[in-house]
C-alpha cells in the first residue's frame, strides 16, 4: 500500500523587488500648455494623452452631461475630416482614439508606433482644437444616451447608483446629478451648447499633454510646439463644486421594485477629497474593510453567511469631497441580515485595532500590485494624468510604496474613527420594498423613505 506524500509547505512572501516609476520631465509652452514627457525607449510606441480641465463639474445647471457629450463628440469629425475620414486616418496609423470625461477632467488619448508619432500628434491636435460636431452624429449620440438611461432605469444595479448619488449629496451639488446627464438634460445637449462648451474650456492653459514611450524630451517639445504652439485663449478658473451632504443624520431609502428577487444595497456617506493627508492610511483601511477579496466585508457576507457573491467598499476619489460606498447584491429574504452585517463591520473596524496579519496582507497586496499597474505606456500616461488631475506631488510614485508600508495598526484605527461616520450613513436599497421594509425597520438604522424608480427628485 502506497503512502501519500504531503505537499511541500507553501513558500512565504518574498521581499518586494525595487521599483521606480519612469522618470518624467515637465515643460510649459508659452501659451500655458503643460507637457509631461516620460522617455521609455523599451517600447516602440508613444502614448499621447491630453487632460483638459473640462470635466462634468463644469456642466451648466440643467445641461448636465455636456462635458461628457462634448468630449465624446470630439472623435465624430473635425474641420478637415468627417467621421469616416477620421476613422480611416486612424486606421492607417494603426491606432484608435479614446475620449471621455469624468468629474474633474476630459481625456483624449491615442497610442501609435514611435515611427508614426508626428502624424498621430497632428491628428490629436486636429481633434482637440478643431472638432466639427456634425449635427447628424450628435443626434445619434443623443439617441444612444437615451437608450443608456432607459437601461439604467430598468436595471437595479444602475438604479441603485443613481439614487445613491442623488441622496448622498445636497440637491444643489453637481454630484447629486448624473455625470452623463438625465432624460431632460440630454435634450439640451444641442450643437450650439457643445460648441460653446468647447470654445470656453478646451484651451491651452487648461490642458496637460502626456507623452510616454520611445520619444525624447527635445523631440516632444518640437512636436508639441508645432501642433499646439499657436493655440490661444484662456479657460475660466477652476471652481470646485459644492460637496455638502444631503442628509446630516442616518436615513434609509428604499427604491421599490415589485417582486424583485434581489436587493441592490448601497451604504455610505460623503467623505474626504483625494488630496488629503490621510489618503494612504485610508487606502489601507479600506483594503482591509472591503477593498480586497479577503476583506472583512467579503469574508463576512460571502464566505461566512453566503448572502452574496461579493461585497465591496470603495472611495470614489475626486478633487472635491469623495463618496465612500459599500455595495453588494443579496437575495430579498436576507436583505436586512446583510445590512446588519455591513453595519457590524463598519462598527468593528472603528472600535478595535485590526490584526497585524490583516494589515500585513493589505499592505503586501498594495505594494505588490503597484508596479503591475504601470506595465504599458498607456498605464504610465494614465498615472501621470492622475498627478495632473489631482494635483499630486511629483514624487508621488517614488514614495508610494514606502508610504503604504509606513501605515500602522494605530493609523488604520484612527482614520476609521475619523473618516467613517455612522452618524451620517445613508442606506439605499433597490428591491421589493413591501418585503424588506419591516425587517430593515427593525434594525433601527434611521427613518425610512420609499421611492418609485421613476422619481426624479427624491427627498
Amino acid at each position: 500500500m502506497s503512502t501519500a506524500t504531503l505537499a511541500p509547505a507553501r513558500p512565504g512572501a518574498g521581499t518586494p523587488r525595487p521599483y521606480r516609476f519612469p522618470a518624467f520631465q515637465t515643460r510649459i509652452l508659452a501659451n500655458g500648455l503643460r507637457l509631461i514627457v516620460a522617455n521609455v525607449p523599451a517600447y516602440p510606441v508613444v502614448t499621447m494623452l491630453a487632460v483638459v480641465e473640462a470635466g462634468a463639474t463644469r456642466d451648466p445647471r440643467d445641461v448636465e452631461g455636456l462635458a461628457q457629450f462634448t468630449t465624446r463628440a470630439l472623435a465624430e469629425g473635425t474641420r478637415d475630416m468627417d467621421a469616416l475620414q477620421l476613422a480611416t486616418r486612424l486606421e492607417m496609423l494603426g491606432t484608435t482614439i479614446d475620449t471621455g470625461a469624468d468629474w474633474d477632467s476630459a481625456i483624449v488619448q491615442l497610442t501609435a508606433l514611435a515611427t508614426r508619432v508626428d502624424d498621430a500628434m497632428a491628428v490629436l491636435a486636429e481633434v482637440l482644437r478643431h472638432p466639427a460636431f456634425p449635427e447628424r452624429e450628435l443626434e445619434r449620440m443623443r439617441a444612444e444616451r437615451r437608450a443608456d438611461l432607459a437601461q439604467l432605469r430598468a436595471e437595479p444595479r444602475g438604479l441603485s447608483d443613481v439614487f445613491f448619488s442623488r441622496l448622498l449629496y445636497d440637491p444643489a451639488s453637481r454630484f447629486a446629478r448624473l455625470a452623463g446627464g438625465d432624460e431632460r438634460s440630454v435634450e439640451r445637449l444641442t450643437r450650439e451648447a457643445v460648441q460653446a462648451f468647447h470654445a470656453e474650456y478646451f484651451r491651452p492653459d487648461a490642458t496637460a499633454l502626456m507623452l510616454v514611450g520611445d520619444i525624447d524630451v527635445e523631440h516632444a517639445v518640437r512636436l508639441t510646439t508645432r501642433c499646439f504652439g499657436d493655440w490661444t485663449g484662456s479657460a475660466p478658473p477652476v471652481t470646485e463644486p459644492l460637496a455638502a451632504s444631503r442628509h446630516t443624520s442616518p436615513h434609509v431609502h428604499l427604491v421599490h421594485k415589485a417582486d424583485a428577487p434581489q436587493s441592490e444595497v448601497r451604504v455610505g456617506h460623503v467623505a474626504i477629497p483625494r488630496l488629503h493627508e490621510d489618503y494612504f492610511p485610508v487606502v489601507v483601511m479600506n483594503a482591509i474593510l472591503g477593498g480586497l477579496f479577503s476583506s472583512r466585508l467579503n469574508l463576512n457576507l460571502r464566505e461566512a453567511h453566503a448572502y452574496t457573491y461579493g461585497a465591496h467598499s470603495a472611495f470614489d476619489w475626486r478633487r472635491a469631497a469623495s463618496p465612500f460606498e459599500v455595495s453588494t447584491a443579496v437575495e430579498t429574504a436576507v436583505t436586512a441580515d446583510a445590512l446588519r452585517e455591513i453595519m457590524h463591520e463598519l462598527t468593528r473596524i472603528r472600535e478595535a485595532p485590526v490584526s497585524e496579519a490583516e494589515l500585513s496582507l493589505a499592505v503586501s497586496y498594495l505594494i505588490g500590485v503597484f508596479p503591475i499597474r504601470f506595465e504599458t505606456t498607456a498605464e504610465v500616461a494614465g498615472g501621470l494624468a492622475n498627478v495632473e488631475i489631482f494635483r499630486l506631488p511629483s514624487t508621488y510614485f517614488d514614495t508610494y510604496r514606502e508610504r503604504v508600508q509606513a501605515v500602522t495598526v494605530d493609523d488604520v484605527l484612527r482614520v476609521a474613527r475619523t473618516h467613517l461616520d455612522p452618524s451620517r450613513l445613508q442606506v439605499v436599497v433597490v428591491g421589493d420594498a413591501e418585503a424588506i421594509r419591516e425587517p430593515i425597520a427593525a434594525l433601527g438604522l434611521g427613518p425610512i423613505s420609499v421611492y418609485e424608480p421613476t422619481d426624479d427628485d427624491p427627498r
